[in-house]
């Protein structure tokens, strides 16, 4: 199977790019959306890249790449009653959660931020770029993962 791309976002206050370097490898958690779920679950397998996107920060925009290490399993963070994300309803036996693994692979130059990526042509049909799209984990196409990695200085 080829290889995909995605977007993951992240607050870096509440988990940066920088600390990805430091911890070599993070199981990418707490994602209770359906939509991203499904994606971790079903889309998103061990090879794939993603462009790690800072987000609710006064520069918005991708900072790094990663690459995924371990495809979709269930998220225990759900299950467990003093983690930032608990679900009652999610169960080892039954779970509704899913994360990934993911190592990082390179920072940026500079970071993409999203006001220069408005401006690309090359990039107006990226999902990030769509009005009302909120998801915490998109995907982007190989042209939009060579263009955002080219603007920020990197080879893909």
């Amino acid at each position: 199977m080829a290889c995909r791309y995605w977007l993951f976002k992240s607050e870096p206050g509440a988990y940066s790019y920088q600390d990805l370097e430091r911890d070599r490898v993070a199981e990418w958690d707490g994602v209770r959306n359906y939509q991203a779920r499904n994606m971790l679950r079903d889309d998103i397998q061990e090879g794939d890249g993603v462009l790690f996107y800072h987000s609710s920060t006064t520069e918005l925009g991708v900072v790094g790449t990663a690459t995924v290490v371990r495809a979709g399993y269930p998220d225990h963070t759900s299950w467990d009653p003093n983690s930032e994300h608990p679900d009652p309803k999610s169960t080892p036996e039954n779970p509704t959660w899913y994360m990934v693994d993911i190592k990082p692979t390179g920072r940026l130059a500079g970071p993409v931020t999203l006001a220069r990526m408005r401006a690309a042509p090359e990039l107006q049909q990226m999902v990030l770029l769509r009005r009302g799209v909120r998801l915490s984990i998109q995907p982007v196409t190989e042209a939009e993962w060579q263009m955002v990695c080219h603007m920020g200085g990197a080879n893909p």
